[in-house]
């Protein structure tokens, strides 16, 4: 469905339409540095219109908008960044200097973003001002989400997108020995030129706008020091955030008001340590207000540790849920996440603890769900167990796709089957339920017993779920009444040799 299409259902005119405020609101959502000015593309834009965008997220369960202005480039008329329009000639043609690396049709995509934003800029329409302010107006906390290593197109220096900085100093890249992939052209956060260029934005951030926080995004893109000089690197950040903190400290005496420090890291405490990123020093020493813990990009992580973390750290956690989806590395098509599958995982962070849940990728078009008329209903109920209460939902067995180099990387699927041969998975679901399926997506075994917590659940057949879905045959099995628990055990014993590809929990 297209964003026009959208706008003409009656899920887009609900959105639209006054509710009452509700009672529980315990969701976050994250709208990134190009989606706004590429998706309004062409569209009369004046202040109040870029304001409104904001009012689709009042009165729904919404609490923080984590508002984006980066990626290497800003969205906005920086005086120490490059801003994205940096070299751009708005009256030149689509093969100009600064677009002349990309295809054709990413030109005409590219142009898009950097036109929109360089209209509204130079008409004196500060977007991320005037988003701020309709915030306090409608009940919202605005949050600026700084990238601190977004490296989106490395494979092509010449490309819009990078800055002037990054493309002059290739000795300040993670792995200047190698190109490997995208992450070996992360800046290196050991050096200090790095650390300054990124401390500079954000002191600029908090002096030019009143926010209620600055997030540090550092899952964009995850690896910040060379490979085996992360615990090195991980005392250099700690110091850096307390600099940081310091900033945020005078913000608040210009302000009036508390200014939070938050940090996005990966799922995992050892994982997150190990690449440098050390939360739960920054959290027991004051440095960082709140952690989202998250997946990076590939999949959706519907087993993140909440409850470790809660152990670990003396601040709110909140639990990120990606757009993506897919059940291992290399699964064929990746597909968005549905309304079933959204709430499923926000009903198992909600109950084991998540301050927030915290939607990444999750906007209004382009960047979104396949389905967006299921859009207005995950903003209204995804952010209380109460009101995720007694609706269907699913639970897809997933993997981590965050791992600090040379980690052992775990993932339970595919998974290979023999004769009389038992596997067990693990999978939580939050809240009880009274019934419930176990969902195998299987190429050629058959099954003699499928279990579920012990008990042994009755063949149903092949099963039909909407997106997403997997390729393979998709067999469902009944659970007793009574069975599901919060943190389940599924057991299989296959009566010959094949592959399991999908394993969910489905209820409702």
């Amino acid at each position: 469905m297209t964003r026009r299409e959208f706008l003409a259902t009656p899920a887009a005119a609900a959105l639209a339409a006054p509710a009452p405020a509700p009672k529980e609101r315990r969701l976050a959502l994250n709208e990134d540095n190009s989606h706004f000015f590429t998706s309004r593309a062409g569209k009369p834009l004046d202040r109040e219109t870029v304001a409104a965008w904001v009012d689709q997220y009042a009165n729904t369960q919404i609490r923080e908008l984590f508002l984006c202005p980066n990626s290497m480039r800003v969205s906005y008329d920086s005086k120490v960044w490059d801003p994205i329009w940096r070299n751009y000639d708005p009256t030149g043609p689509d093969d100009q200097p600064l677009l002349a690396s990309l295809t054709p049709e990413g030109r005409t995509s590219a142009r898009r973003w950097i036109h929109t934003a360089w209209d509204l800029s130079h008409r004196g329409i500060d977007v991320y001002s005037t988003w701020i302010a309709r915030c306090r107006k409608q009940g919202l906390s605005p949050i600026l989400s700084v990238r601190m290593n977004d490296i989106h197109n490395v494979d092509d220096e010449k490309a819009y997108i990078h800055s002037e900085f990054w493309r002059n100093n290739p000795q300040f890249r993670r792995v200047p020995y190698r190109f490997a992939s995208w992450f070996d052209r992360a800046f290196d956060y050991s050096h200090g030129e790095v650390r300054e260029y990124h401390r500079k934005l954000i002191a600029e951030l908090l002096d030019r706008y009143d926010a209620d926080g600055i997030e540090l995004d550092w899952m964009r893109f995850g690896l910040h020091f060379r490979p085996g000089r992360e615990q090195a690197g991980a005392a250099l950040l700690t110091q850096w955030v307390r600099d940081l903190r310091q900033l945020t400290r005078k913000a608040e005496q210009r302000r009036g008001h508390r200014i939070q420090l938050l940090a996005r890291v990966a799922s995992r405490p050892d994982t997150s340590r190990r690449i440098g990123i050390d939360a739960v020093t920054w959290a027991r020493q004051s440095l960082i207000d709140g952690i989202t813990i998250s997946p990076f990009f590939q999949t959706i992580e519907t087993d993140m540790p909440v409850e470790t973390w809660r152990e670990l750290v003396p601040v709110p956690v909140s639990a990120a849920i990606e757009l993506n989806v897919r059940p291992y590395p290399d699964y064929k098509p990746i597909q968005t996440n549905s309304l079933e599958t959204v709430r499923g995982a926000a009903a198992s962070f909600l109950d084991r603890g998540a301050h927030r849940v915290y939607l990444f990728n999750y906007m209004d078009s382009e960047t979104a769900m396949a389905d967006l008329g299921d859009y207005p209903t995950v903003l209204r109920e995804c952010g209380s167990l109460a009101t995720l209460a007694g609706k269907p939902r699913r639970h897809i067995l997933t993997y981590a796709d965050t791992w600090a180099p040379g980690e052992t990387r775990l993932k339970p699927l595919p998974a290979d089957t023999a004769a009389n041969r038992w596997l067990e998975f693990r999978l939580p679901t939050g809240p009880a339920a009274q019934s419930a399926q176990v969902r195998v997506a299987v190429e050629g075994a058959e099954f003699a017993e499928v279990r579920l917590n012990g008990d042994l659940c009755t063949p149903a057949g092949p099963v039909e779920v909407k997106a997403p879905k997997p390729t393979q045959p998709f067999l469902a099995f009944t659970a007793p009444n009574g069975t599901l628990r919060g943190d389940n055990v599924i057991e299989l014993l296959a009566r010959n040799s094949g592959r399991i590809h999908w394993v969910e929990i489905g209820i409702g």
